[in-house]
Order: structure tokens, then sequence, then C-alpha cells
């Protein structure tokens, strides 16, 4: 680009010495042909020696190469050669003896020269014509004197342009970390097809920690953003409050979805230069895990529950070998009085199984716990519409939990479990009338404990994952309550006054 514009500069010269001599030569002609002396000299009988001396020290003073004074019939009067002098002029002079002062390019005795051609009048007679012209060479010097200064200034704008050059160079290396622009194509086909392929959100956030650099559409479908840029402040209120560091098997609670997140921070040089986040969805794992849990909750259950008949067995039996034979009736049937007067109670008033398992369950591990876990007189539903079993088992277990560790802090600890299903209440309007529409049949229920309870704030926030007041505990139960109740666009409370409880109703 330099040499071309080293080229332009060189012909841009030429352009104007061109034009810059058309205008000289044009002056000089027709100064030459206007001044008086000249035309009294061509109106005598030889006017080469009143004119020669004249024209040629003009000549000498204004840098032409020649001066020519002619007659019409194209004789000349004067020369910068003297034997040119009496011989006719070569070029054109029509538009000149028509009375026009013209310029042209035209070959003549001194070689390619720019010449102008005009007319000396005497009256409205053309009485003789006067050129004057620069030849091409002299031209040529000219710029020629000027090709120093352009090559300089190339030279210049070479070195700056290697310059700048080599530092871009630097620069765009060590932005691509040292990578050649055929590494750089490679790398962002493989990199576009992984981020399309790969079956794990992925969300890249550069220095400035603001901005997503890089959000696959698995992450833009697992955390439900937006197209276009993605910021900090669009994803899941809990993914923004997490650490710029490491992070591992994080659990995050959304509207729709229970998220398994990882972070890494990528350095460079031993400088952090970003974070790369990656995202797995979880929750039909999760709801495995929960069941699975409940499982294995209802089985330690029963073991203890064994554990317990056999030691009641053996008393029974030594009560029988010592001849107690009332005192052994009388222990062994209060025993399986209030066992089975639970069991009998929950089957009959719980209409769904699953949940029936899971009071009766609770019961004994709040027992192991030395809990005393009561469900109310209230329990009765013939079914857990519009919760699915999975559902159910979900937020009443994990209520109950709740509650257990809560009570589990104090002496004497209880909890009270009341699950149950609405009847339809009129509004005020349907009231007037006498009907009964208005908040359909639904889902309630409540647990209160003996525990000291939570402030709205701390309730506000255990919607959050993360959030517990136990240190143990990574705060997904009530996460995962409060994800279940705005699912189904119930509502979910908190007490402290009698006593703390937490109550859930489904519509």
């Amino acid at each position: 680009m330099i040499s071309i514009g080293a080229v332009l500069a060189v012909l841009d010269a030429r352009h104007d010495s061109d034009v810059t001599t058309t205008r000289e030569v044009t002056a000089v002609a027709v100064s030459v042909a206007q001044v008086p002396s000249t035309r009294a000299a061509v109106g005598t009988p030889d006017p080469t020696p009143l004119l020669q001396p004249v024209t040629e020290r003009i000549r000498q003073d204004t840098g032409m190469d020649f001066i020519v004074v002619m007659a019409p019939d194209r004789t000349r009067y004067t020369h910068t050669t003297p034997s040119q002098i009496g011989q006719p002029f070569s070029g054109n002079i029509d538009r000149a003896l028509a009375g026009e002062t013209f310029t042209e390019t035209f070959t003549g005795t001194l070689g390619p020269s720019i010449r102008a051609v005009t007319p000396i009048y005497d009256g409205a007679t053309v009485v003789a014509l006067v050129s004057a012209g620069v030849t091409r060479a002299r031209i040529g010097d000219q710029v020629a004197t000027q090709l120093p200064l352009i090559l300089g200034v190339a030279a210049a704008g070479l070195v700056v342009a290697a310059a700048g050059s080599f530092l871009l160079s630097r620069r765009i290396r060590r932005q691509t970390h040292g990578l050649a622009p055929d590494e750089l194509r490679a790398m962002y086909e493989q990199h576009d097809a992984v981020l399309h392929s790969i079956h794990e959100g992925l969300v890249v956030f550069g220095r400035s920690d603001d901005s997503a650099e890089v959000v696959n559409d698995q992450a833009r479908k697992l955390l439900d953003l937006p197209e276009g840029p993605v910021r900090r402040g669009d994803l899941p209120l809990s993914m923004q409050r997490m650490s710029w560091g490491a992070v591992r098997d994080e659990m995050h609670v959304t509207t729709d979805r229970i998220l398994l997140v990882n972070q890494d921070v990528v350095t460079w040089e031993r400088h952090p230069i970003g974070t790369v986040m990656t995202v797995r969805d979880h929750t039909e794992l999760r709801a495995v895990m929960g069941e699975l849990d409940s499982m294995r909750g209802f089985a330690e259950s029963l073991r203890a529950q064994a554990h317990e008949s056999a030691n009641r067995l053996h008393t029974v039996v030594t009560m029988v070998e010592l001849g107690r034979y009332r005192e052994a009736v009388e222990f062994a049937t209060a025993e399986l009085e209030l066992s089975q007067a639970l069991i009998d109670r929950l089957l009959t008033s719980v209409g769904d199984p699953a949940l029936a398992a899971l009071l009766l369950g609770k019961v004994n591990q709040a027992a192991e716990r030395s809990i005393e876990l009561t469900i109310t007189e209230d329990t009765a539903l013939d079914s857990t519409a519009p919760l699915s079993a999975h559902e159910t088992v979900t937020l009443v277990g994990n209520l109950i939990d709740n509650a257990i560790d809560a009570a589990a802090d104090g002496t004497d600890g209880w909890v009270e479990v009341t699950v149950s299903q609405l009847d339809a209440k009129p509004t005020e309007v349907g009231a007037a009338r006498g009907e009964t529409t208005g908040l359909g049949a639904g889902f309630y229920v409540r647990v209160a404990d003996s525990g000291p309870g939570m402030s709205p704030e701390a309730f506000a926030r255990s919607a959050e994952r993360g959030y517990s007041t136990k240190a143990d505990h990574q705060g997904l139960g009530l996460a995962l309550v409060h994800r279940l109740v705005d699912r189904h666009g119930g509502d979910i409370r908190t007490e402290r006054d009698p006593e703390s409880a937490v109550s859930v109703t489904i519509p």
C-alpha cells in the first residue's frame, strides 16, 4: 500500500507540474503578445533583431524553454536556437489564427513540450503569433526534485507501518495465546461443534464477570435465558450470588428444575481471565433420590421396629417363664394396640398409601430421635390431587424433616402434622346466591414443631438454594417445597405464635 501511495504521489506531482506549466506558458505567451513593442516589431521589415534579444531575456527570466514569435505563415522571427529562425513553425496554429489562445503537448525541434499559442492583433487583424513552451524533460527534472521528499515520506510511512504491524501482531498473538490464523479457525470450528453437541449447559464469563462471553443452547434451555447477550443478572438468583472461585457439585433450584452446578476459574500465566460454569439437569435424578431416601427411611424404621419388637418379645417370653401370665398379656396388647390404632387410623383416613407409609415412617424416625410426632385427628383425605404421589412425598417429607431438625434442638421436642383435603369455599358473591363456586377443593398440610420458628426474612431466604439454618445442610429442602408450591400456584406461610408452624395450601 505504501508503494502504491508513493507511485500515486509521483503521478500526482507530475499532474500538478503539468497543470502549473500549462498556466505558466499561457501567461508568458499572452504577456509577450500584448506588449506594444512586440506588435510594433512585427510590423517592421526585419523583426528578428528587435524581438530575439527581448524574447531570450524573457525566456531566461520565466524559465521557458522557448519563446517563438512567428508570422501567420509559420515563419519564425525568434527561436532559442538561432538556426531555426526563418524556418517554419512545427505545430498547430489554426485555432490561434482564428483568434483563440490554446495549449497543447507537441513534439517540436526541442522534443516533446507543453506549449501555448496566442495571436498578436493589429486592430482586428491577426498579424503574428506567439508560442511559449517548456519541454517534458524540464518538467521531469522538476518532478525529480520532489522524489527525495516523496520517497522519504514513503520510507517513513513504511517504517511506521512495519512498527505498527509488529506491535499489532504482538497484541493479537498475546490475545490469541500465540495461535496462528489457521489454528484459530480450526479451534473455532471445534469449539462451535462442541458447544452445540454437549448435553450440559455451558456459561463462560470473562474478566469483567458481568457479561457472558459464551452461552450454549443447553444453558439457555436449563436456565431459561433470553436470546441475545446474557448478563450475570439474567441467571437464577441463587446462581447470581455464587462466589467467583471454584464450585463443585452445588445444587440450585429453579422454578422448574434442580440443577447441579460446577464452576472453575480459567487462568493464563497465573492470572485469572474468567470463569467456566457447567450446568446439569438433576431434576429426575433428585426425584428418584428423594424416593430412595424415603424408602431408606422406611427400611430404617422397619429395622428399628423389628429391633424394638424383639426386645418386647423377649420381655413377654421372660414374663411367661416367670409365671406372670396376666402381666405378659397386658404388656403385649398395650404396645400392639397403640401401634395398630395409628396404622388403622392412617389407612382409613389417608387414601394415598405412599403418604400413609411416609407418615408412619416419620413417626418412627422421630421416635428414634426422642421426638414425639403426632398425626392430628384432622388428618383426612381421599387423594393427594392436584399433587402426584412423588410431589406429595417431596412436600410433606421435607416439611416434617425440617420440623424434626428444629425440634431436636430442645428438650421434650414434638412435631404435629395435619394433612387434609380442602372443601370448596364460597366467595362473597357466591354466598349471597347460595353457590359454592370460588376456591375449589385442594390439598392442605400444616406442620408445627416445638422449635423457635423462622423469621419472615429467613423464611423468604429459604426459597433460595443454599440457604439453611443448619450448618450441615445444603438448604435444598425448603427450596424444593417453594419450587413445588410455585409450580402449582399454591401458598406457603410460616407462623411463630402461638407455635412454630409452616402451612401449605395447593388450590
